[in-house]
């Protein structure tokens, strides 16, 4: 698995340096159970603000309960606002592929199954569109993962937040075992991986 990190780093050559124009962004990327992304990307520099929810299906579906069953379309998500000043977009996508989760388990995560929890970047722009597909193509052509990435690129018609009490979740519940197993593990790999991105 360090052995990935590492290549994913290396493949997605990225500027530390900040960008010529500052301006406020959003990405949305789903990667499973989203406490875990949530937490990943609020330790990123250069992030303000993250939202766990819902993206890909409708509004009236937009509720744990029924999302949880799998069959509304929407996965677990979270809605990201960044200076890209600060970060890019691309260095976003370093972070998504490498630390965040798994990109080659199709409709899953570890023990977590369901269409709710796939891999999935929702693009808000064409740029946004063409360097998600082009991190793919760069990743899969290197052959970085030992199997082909399944992450749908798909546009962004909407995103949902979800209640109240998914926000901030890894930070509210620290010794849960699904938290201390599963996601403390990805703000080490951010730390140790990114160190100049980490926050």
């Amino acid at each position: 698995m360090q052995k990935t990190i590492l290549n994913v780093s290396l493949l997605c050559t990225l500027s530390l340096a900040p960008q010529s124009h500052a301006a406020a962004q959003t990405a949305v990327f789903a990667g499973g159970c989203f406490w875990g992304v949530d937490a990943v990307f609020k330790h990123v520099r250069g992030v303000t603000e993250v939202v766990s929810g819902y993206a890909g299906g409708a509004a009236n579906t937009a509720h744990y309960e029924l999302v949880s069953q799998g069959d509304t379309g929407h996965a677990e998500a979270v809605k990201i606002s960044f200076d890209d000043a600060r970060i890019s977009y691309q260095q976003l996508l370093q972070v998504f592929f490498s630390v965040a989760h798994n990109p080659t388990e199709l409709n899953r995560q570890g023990n977590d199954v369901g269409t709710q929890y796939r891999s999935a970047i929702f693009y808000t722009s064409a740029a946004q569109q063409q360097q998600a597909q082009n991190s793919i193509a760069t990743l899969g052509k290197a052959k970085v993962f030992s199997a082909p990435i399944v992450t749908q690129v798909v546009p962004l018609k909407q995103f949902f937040p979800a209640e109240d009490y998914h926000q901030n979740y890894l930070a509210l519940h620290l010794s849960q075992p699904y938290i201390v197993h599963h996601d403390l593990p990805k703000l080490s790999a951010l730390q140790k991986t990114f160190p100049a991105f980490y926050q």
